[in-house]
Parts: C-alpha cells; sequence; structure tokens
C-alpha cells in the first residue's frame, strides 16, 4: 500500500468524505482505488480555538505505476511462522493477564496447545466479587481489581497507546478488533477500550483459546515450580479446594502481573534470579472533567471531540521526577488492592469516558536507593508499608484517605469537600495525606503541581482531589532474562513476561511481550 501525506479536517465528516478530500489532495481519483483505510487519526489543539484533525490514509491503487509517486508501506504479518518446536510437553501459562492471553493465542494459532493457570476468576464471576467489596467491603484475595482474568488492566481505561514501535503492535490491535473491540482503535492516535468493552472482548478471546486447543484452569494458583539442573520440569499448583497438582512442561510463560507478591517471594527463595528496579508511587488526582476540557480545547465548538486527556511531567529542584500516569478521562477512580487491610488506588473509565470526573495517577519516580537494604523484594516492603499506612488513615474499613489540593499544599488535613466530588467506593475518608506519604514524595507533589498548573490551566485547582495511594503503577522487581532467547537468566524453559517480570508497562506492551515469549517457544 501507499501512505498518503496527512490532510487538516476542521469539521465532522465520515470518513468516506475524508477520503475524498485526501484524494482530490493528491489528484487521484476514488474509481482509481482498490483498497483503503485511516492509518491514523489524532487531535491537533495547539492553536485554539483552531483545533483540527489530522488524517492519514495509506490506499492501494489500481495503477501501480502512480505509486511511485507515494510513500510505499508494508504490515508486518505473523504468518508462516517455522514451528520447530517437537516437544510433545504442554507449555504453561501463569496469568490471564494481557502478556498470559496473547501468549496463548500465539501458540494456538500455530497448533500449539498451552495450559493457562488463573489465580481468580472468569472475567464475568470477577465483576461480581469486584462490586460485592464495593457494596459489602468483604475482599476477596483471589478475585479483585488485580487477579482474574484479563489481568489489573481490565478495570482500568483499556489504554493501548504506547511508545513501542514493534512491529507486533499491529497484531495485537488487529487481534481486539477480531474480538470485539471497536475498529477505530487501529488508527487513532490515543487508542482506548473501555472497561465495558474489554468485558465482552476477554470473553471472545478465551472461547477462542479454548476452541483451538488451550485450556484454562481459573481459581487455581501455581505455588512452586520444580527445577533439575537448572531447567524447568514442572509447576505446582493449588486449587481453590486445597488440592495440590503437579503439571510437567518444559516451557513456562511467567506473566503473573505487578502484584503477584506471593509469586516473586516463591521465585526467590528457589533461586531464580531476580533483581530490584526502580518504580514510582504517589496519589490520584481527580478534576471535573468539564475543566479539563476546556483548559485542553477552549470553547471549541465546532467539532465532537470527547472527553480531553492530557500528559504532564515536572522535573522537581530535589531531582524527581513527577509525572502524570494512566489518565482517565471521563472516568473514577477505583480500589486496587491485592491484599487485605490495604489501600491500593487506580483509575478507571469505561469506552464513552462520559463520567463528571477526569482522574490521572500523579507520580514520584522512586529508585532502588531509596529501598533497598538486601533484599530485591525489598520494594515490595515499601509499597506494602505504603499501603497500610493509607488504610490505616482511612480508618481501618478500606475508605481510602482523601484530601483536597489546597489543603495538601498547605499541609493541613480538609474539612470538606468543594466542587469536585470524589469517587473513589467503597468510601472516603477527610485527611491530611501528607502524614503517610515520605517527604521527598509530598515535597515533589506540592512543587510539580504548582509547575504543572501552567502547563494545565486548573491542574492545582484548590477543590481537585487527591485519593492515596498509587503503589502499583509497574512492578518494584525484575525477573531477569537472556536478550536473546528470552530465557530466565539462570532457569532454562523459564520465561519472565511482560509487566510483573519487569518488561512491559500497560496492555499494549505485556501484550507484545507475550507474542514475543511464545514465537521463542515455538522457535526453540
Amino acid at each position: 500500500m501507499i501512505r498518503l501525506p496527512s490532510i487538516k479536517i476542521n469539521e465532522e465528516l465520515s470518513e468516506e468524505k475524508v477520503l475524498e478530500k485526501v484524494l482530490h489532495k493528491n489528484n487521484l481519483k476514488l474509481e482509481e482505488i482498490k483498497n483503503w483505510h485511516i492509518y491514523k487519526k489524532s487531535i491537533d489543539a495547539r492553536k485554539k480555538p483552531d483545533i483540527y484533525y489530522n488524517y492519514i490514509f495509506d490506499v492501494e491503487l489500481v495503477n501501480k505505476n502512480k505509486e511511485n509517486k507515494f510513500e510505499k508501506v508494508e504490515y508486518y504479518k505473523l504468518d508462516n511462522i517455522e514451528v520447530k518446536r517437537k516437544s510433545s510437553k504442554r507449555p504453561v501459562i501463569i496469568g490471564a493477564g494481557p502478556a498470559g492471553l496473547f501468549s496463548a493465542i500465539i501458540l494456538v494459532e500455530n497448533g500449539i496447545k498451552p495450559i493457562i493457570f488463573e489465580r481468580g476468576k472468569k472475567v464475568e464471576e470477577r465483576i461480581i466479587d469486584v462490586n460485592n467489596f464495593i457494596n459489602t467491603r468483604k475482599f476477596s484475595t483471589n478475585s479483585n481489581v488485580q487477579f482474574g482474568e484479563g489481568g489489573a488492566g481490565t478495570f482500568s481505561d483499556g489504554k493501548l497507546n504506547t511508545g513501542n514501535t514493534s512491529i507486533y503492535s499491529r497484531k495485537v490491535l488487529e487481534e481486539f478488533v477480531k474480538f470485539g473491540a471497536p475498529k477505530e482503535i487501529l488508527y487513532v492516535a490515543k487508542p482506548h477500550l473501555g472497561t465495558d468493552n474489554l468485558v465482552k472482548i476477554l470473553k471472545n478471546m478465551r472461547n477462542y483459546i479454548i476452541e483451538n486447543g488451550g485450556e484454562f484452569r481459573f481459581q487455581e494458583k501455581v505455588i512452586d515450580f520444580e527445577i533439575k539442573d537448572g531447567t524447568i520440569k514442572s509447576v505446582i499448583s493449588e486449587t481453590l479446594n486445597k488440592e495440590i497438582n503437579k503439571t510437567e512442561t518444559d516451557a513456562v510463560v511467567l506473566a503473573i502481573g505487578h502484584s503477584a507478591r506471593d509469586t516473586f517471594k516463591k521465585l526467590f527463595e528457589i533461586g531464580v534470579q531476580i533483581s530490584p528496579k526502580n518504580f514510582a508511587v504517589g496519589v490520584r488526582i481527580e478534576h471535573l472533567q468539564k475543566d479539563i476540557n476546556y483548559a485542553q480545547y477552549g470553547n471549541q465548538t465546532k467539532l465532537k471531540l470527547g472527553s480531553a486527556d492530557y500528559k504532564l511531567v515536572y522535573h522537581a529542584k530535589n531531582g524527581r521526577t513527577c509525572y502524570t500516569f494512566c489518565m482517565c478521562p471521563g472516568g473514577k477512580v477505583i480500589a486496587s488492592n491485592s491484599e487485605e487491610n490495604a489501600i491500593v488506588t487506580n483509575g478507571m473509565s469505561n469506552f464513552a469516558r462520559d463520567g463528571e470526573n477526569a482522574n490521572s495517577a500523579l507520580l514520584v519516580n522512586i529508585s532502588i536507593q531509596d529501598f533497598y537494604k538486601n533484599s530485591p523484594l525489598d520494594g515490595i516492603d515499601f509499597q506494602e508499608k505504603l499501603e497500610k499506612d493509607a488504610f490505616n488513615l482511612g480508618g481501618n474499613n478500606y475508605n481510602a484517605p482523601i484530601q483536597r489540593v489546597e489543603d495538601f499544599l498547605q499541609n493541613r488535613e480538609s474539612s470538606f469537600i468543594g466542587k469536585v466530588k470524589p469517587t473513589y467506593k467503597p468510601g472516603i475518608k477527610l485527611t491530611n495525606l501528607n502524614k503517610i506519604l515520605p517527604d521527598f514524595i509530598s515535597d515533589t507533589i506540592k512543587e510539580a503541581l504548582l509547575e504543572l498548573n501552567k502547563k494545565l490551566y486548573g491542574f492545582a485547582d484548590n477543590d481537585a482531589i487527591l485519593t492515596g495511594i498509587e503503589t502499583r503503577s509497574s512492578s518494584p522487581v525484575q525477573i531477569t532474562r537472556d536478550k536473546e532467547t528470552l530465557n530466565s537468566t539462570n532457569v532454562v524453559g523459564l520465561y519472565p513476561c511482560g509487566e510483573g517480570a519487569g518488561y512491559a508497562g500497560g496492555i499494549m506492551t505485556s501484550a507484545i511481550d507475550g507474542i514475543k515469549c511464545s514465537l521463542k517457544i515455538l522457535e526453540s
């Protein structure tokens, strides 16, 4: 195909009408086009209120001689993979998040039938447990926002934007569309799925994997690994009824997610190479979505732009970096703990992004030197202390501690809620977050709030709400692996994979990493 130069559109038009304009601009006619699709659609809001869409089209011409005037493009396809794997043993995938699911899809597409262990429940059952916690405060340690089919990304915005330039990115997007995602994710600049869409998509993925020979073992947690002479031999699992099973295998995709702390500890105990890594800690910040829309788009009324987002970063005087992460337009702040008596926050939104509030993580980088004492797992201890402190500050009943931005900056306890109403459930408690945040985090966030307000008007609004605490933006460890084989550096056949292993950061990069690990299994 060929890629046509971008075109600016400042009105709401159908895709076909935009195509007509771009063809006219490039002296082409519709009858000369054999095939076409939008490659990218983005918003340019740099000169408010003169806001417009940027479209880029890829087309296939009937007359190939005309192609020479334009940029030629090729799409990488995972076709005709040479499967060298001859083992009769079935690969094991631990975790049914994006990394685990895409690892399974690649295997079944190539005739290999994996067994997928997931400590949590199927997504439709998992949602019941999450809602039950919100309504009754009864917490399930294996079926929650972190654990269960789809992983932590199920209860988020389903964001698919990434800086990763992998050749497999298109494969991930196409698979999501195949399983029920809106087609627009293939070309919008910042694609997202929405939690409401993800439920349907995950069920379709599961059914496809099963229909092609894959096997799911829900509510069965891997508790140990048999390793002999530096090679994986089997995994030991435990069912809900405490039944212990041993599954022989020679390939294990370790897609356990960033909150599988018990598995991290077991891997360290049996000698699998693990290293500490940097991560980030902070709070969730909420604003009125209409205020974010105005700050980003002004009084623009010509285009139906939907809920605006933002991505901000500030380098503080103390050398720390404060940045926004996992911004959820029209969303809400949710409880994301994976353990009892702890508070962890995250953000989520449905595909329509039509909620009253916008929210985002506001994070400060944590370096290894901040927490390391004598174990690569010390970062987990750092996280756990903050999560338990937040639980205590909230009143020991799963209420999240919250504070108005004005009060946070003045280091005083909040006594009222202003125009921004907090969305966190099951409940909230007005307090002073400075009491639990280390000084270097508090000081960095305070400085950043005032500076980021200069970049995005209203970011430090007095009534904006801070909710504590966000600790799970990324894994605090890395399960080290060989760059070429993707095997663990000291266990052959063990493939550390995705966000929990320290090799991804979000749905897209986790899915891509799952693809990479399965390709190595097929090649082995």
